[in-house]
């Protein structure tokens, strides 16, 4: 037979731990074999009992559920975390993922889900409740675009408008006369730019702009030059 799947459960909550206590071990192949009220005390039952995996609350007296998890995932990286909360917040759930959670759920999740969340986690997958996926990729967005905008950091706002019409494929004189700029201001610019960001020529300088997003940070203009 397989072994067993070893949990413990951490909620300050008496009725929701016997609650959760009786849903998980209905499920053959799961076994409760603790229960902690406190983020310490889930903390330390963790370290002592070496569950398999924590079912653990965010909102926990003395340290929360995070740092407890952070705690456990620090300690013994054999134990996964399971967060299951009553918040659907996105910076909990990133703060969660960064203590080294495997998983986030909402307890208005059905028993079903909940026990197919326990059972991912616990085979070493990871899980999410829908509800907060667009937060993920939100901030995985968010994450991308601050990735592009540094291979630019080294350019001025106005080197970036210049580079940004280059990659448009516009002239120094179309440039100018967007800007309201002389053209050889204009062609100073764009030395400039070639040297911060290591490239030798126009085109180069546009696919290096192009291959970064520049238009993520700057959208083309519509108007005609």
């Amino acid at each position: 037979m397989a072994k067993p799947v070893r949990i413990l459960i951490a909620d300050d909550h008496s009725v929701v731990r016997a609650g959760l206590r009786a849903l998980l071990e209905r499920r053959a192949g799961f076994q409760v074999i603790g229960e902690a009220g406190t983020g310490e005390e889930a903390a330390q039952k963790a370290l002592d009992l070496k569950p398999d995996i924590v079912v653990m609350d965010v909102r926990m007296p003395g340290i929360s559920g995070i740092e407890a998890c952070r705690k456990i995932t620090e300690m013994a990286a054999d134990i996964r975390v399971l967060i299951l909360t009553s918040y659907a917040e996105d910076e909990l759930l990133f703060a969660a993922i960064r203590a080294g959670a495997s998983g986030y759920v909402l307890k208005r999740v059905g028993d079903n889900d909940l026990i197919q969340a326990v059972e991912r986690v616990s085979s070493g997958e990871s899980m999410l409740d829908p509800a907060m996926t667009n937060s993920i990729f939100a901030e995985m967005r968010k994450q991308s675009i601050a990735q592009q905008g540094s291979a630019f950091s080294a350019l001025t706002p106005q080197e970036l408008s210049v580079l940004a019409f280059v990659a448009h494929g516009l002239t120094n004189r179309q440039i100018a006369i967007k800007l309201y700029l002389g053209e050889g201001t204009v062609r100073n610019y764009v030395s400039s730019i070639l040297g911060k960001i290591g490239v030798s020529n126009r085109a180069e300088a546009a696919a290096f702009a192009v291959k970064h997003s520049i238009h993520e940070l700057i959208p083309p203009s519509s108007d005609e030059a």
